[in-house]
């Protein structure tokens, strides 16, 4: 066997045939999963509609899915339970053709926890985006909608629109929650902030989830000199679709006007001893225990750097009255036009 003249090149060869192997299968699978989300959608249509035209009644169920058993006794999906989630999963979006779009690009058991856990389609397509542009597991879903994410983006406290261009600040507004939740650190309640911090730090792969997509960690106690002192911000974030840094502060008590200053201060610095020039001006999230939404939107009506304002919590419970807040439906279609020109340019 003639050896080869250059080894390296051969490598590069090798790893290229195997990323379009790859790429092959993934294709695969794709199309496979959307035949199949058609088969049940067809079935579906097939079922409600001779119910409809014909009078037949719930015997037709269970009747087709020991028929289909029998004939097809190694292909699994065809019970009586799956059979009517899938008149159910037709039912359900026949008339919205946005949704239709979506539910071929993700599998059946996630179609399935989403018609079952988001009763508003606002919401479905909330999370069909997400799945679709970042590949969430089943056991990652049901977290997101247990953990109200799609709630917590639309509740978001920024004061982006006033001080970052129009484009950027629509993205920005989709980088930060409202509340974020941290029952994965195991606190007591009542806890001081550099209990939550080194919590933080200790589960960094859960903070950055709970965080949301583009999140990468820089450092913790960052420091920056300012006059000959040094100042530390408690977390500092990258964020990769932004291209800007992200400062966190933590709080532990109820949020305060002055805490908005400090922040401006951080991010001052960060803009001009730290930012590459390629980069964009950094933004503060500023994390506090709770907080009055009428205090927030006084405070940041004056500041001159882009930041928000949210709450955390230790478990699952969302504030009180959080539902009471979420904007009119024409207000989140407008949002999820942004959300969907955002993951198109990826």
């Amino acid at each position: 066997m003639k050896p080869l003249a250059n080894p390296t090149e051969y490598n590069n060869f090798v790893v290229t045939v195997k990323q379009r192997i790859i790429q092959s299968q993934y294709e695969a699978l794709r199309a496979v999963n959307k035949q199949l989300i058609e088969l049940y959608w067809d079935i579906g249509k097939m079922i409600l509609q001779l119910q409809e035209e014909q009078g037949w009644g719930k015997s037709i169920v269970e009747n087709l899915a020991k028929d289909l058993q029998k004939e097809f006794p190694n292909i699994k999906g065809f019970s009586a339970t799956n059979l009517w989630l899938m008149r159910q999963f037709y039912a359900e979006y026949k008339d919205n053709t946005i949704l239709q779009s979506l539910i071929g690009e993700i599998g059946w058991s996630h179609n399935l926890i989403i018609l079952n856990k988001c009763k508003d389609n606002l919401e479905r397509q909330f999370y069909l985006l997400h799945i679709k542009k970042f590949g969430w597991t089943t056991r990652v879903l049901i977290h997101q909608i247990d953990n109200k994410t799609y709630e917590k983006y639309l509740l978001n406290q920024t004061n982006f629109d006033n001080v970052l261009p129009a484009e950027y600040a629509k993205q920005a507004k989709l980088a930060v929650k409202d509340h974020y939740t941290f029952g994965f650190l195991e606190l007591a309640d009542k806890h001081e902030e550099h209990e939550l911090h080194y919590a933080l730090m200790h589960n960094m792969q859960q903070f950055l989830l709970e965080m949301g997509a583009w999140f990468t960690f820089v450092g913790s106690e960052f420091k920056v000199n300012v006059g000959n002192t040094n100042y530390y911000i408690d977390l500092l974030l990258f964020h990769r679709k932004l291209c800007c840094f992200i400062a966190i502060e933590l709080k532990t008590t109820e949020f305060k006007p002055e805490y908005k200053g400090k922040m401006e201060f951080y991010l001052t610095a960060l803009n001009r001893l730290v930012k590459e020039p390629e980069e964009n001006n950094a933004i503060g999230i500023i994390v506090c225990k709770t907080k009055n939404k009428t205090v927030v939107e006084f405070s940041l009506s004056t500041a001159q750097m882009p930041i928000g304002v949210a709450t955390y919590s230790t478990t699952t419970k969302l504030p009180d009255n959080y539902q009471k807040y979420l904007p009119t439906p024409e207000q989140i279609t407008k949002k999820f036009e942004i959300l969907n020109n955002l993951f198109k340019t990826e």
